[in-house]
C-alpha cells in the first residue's frame, strides 16, 4: 500500500480536499431505505451495529458521495440521505477512484474498501424513476477494521492507498 502522500496523481487529488460525512443512515430491514441517525456505531467483524447488512461479509459498509445523488436530484428532488441504501453519505471525496484495499478513516472508525459499485436490484425504483441508479457507478463497500462512531459532520479521509 501507498502512504496518503504519495499517492497516484487521480486519487491524491481527491482524497487532499476536505471530506466530509453528511448522513449516516441504517435500517433494520433488507430491501427498504435507510433512515438517516444521528450516530452509526461500527465493529469488526459485523459492520454496522443494528443494520440489515451488518455480518461477517465484504459489505459491512457502503459509501455514497453526495455529489452522485446530486446529479440525479435534478430529476428526482426528494431524493434524500439513505433512499440509496447508504449508510455514510458523503461530500468531498472521489470515492470509486480508490482502489480495493484502501484504508479510510470516517468518525472514530477505520474501514477498507472491499468492492467498487454494485449491480442495481431488477426492482430499483430510483433506476424507474430517473432512468438512472448512483449505487452501481459511484457507491463503494468496506469492511470495518477498527471500530467507531460516525455522524453527520464528521471527517472522512484517505489513511492509506492501496497499490492495486
Amino acid at each position: 500500500m501507498e502512504q496518503f502522500g504519495s499517492a497516484p496523481d487521480a486519487i491524491a487529488g481527491a482524497a487532499s480536499r476536505e471530506a466530509s460525512v453528511i448522513a449516516v443512515c441504517a435500517s433494520e430491514r433488507k430491501g427498504t431505505r435507510k433512515h438517516p441517525v444521528e450516530a452509526i456505531e461500527l465493529l469488526v467483524g459485523t459492520g454496522v451495529a443494528g443494520d440489515a447488512h451488518a455480518g461477517a461479509w465484504h459489505r459491512q459498509v457502503s459509501l455514497l458521495p453526495d455529489e452522485a445523488v446530486d446529479e440525479l436530484r435534478g430529476v428526482l428532488p426528494s431524493l434524500a440521505p439513505g433512499d440509496f441504501a447508504e449508510n455514510i453519505l458523503t461530500r468531498g471525496l472521489d470515492l470509486k477512484s480508490l482502489p480495493v484495499g484502501t484504508t479510510l478513516a470516517a468518525g472514530t472508525a477505520l474501514l477498507a474498501v472491499t468492492q467498487i459499485g454494485k449491480k442495481c436490484h431488477n426492482d430499483c425504483e430510483i433506476r424507474r424513476l430517473t432512468g438512472k441508479c448512483a449505487m452501481p457507478s459511484e457507491g463503494i463497500f468496506a469492511v470495518v477494521i477498527r471500530d467507531g462512531v460516525v455522524r453527520a459532520g464528521d471527517a472522512v479521509r484517505v489513511v492509506e492507498v492501496s497499490e492495486r
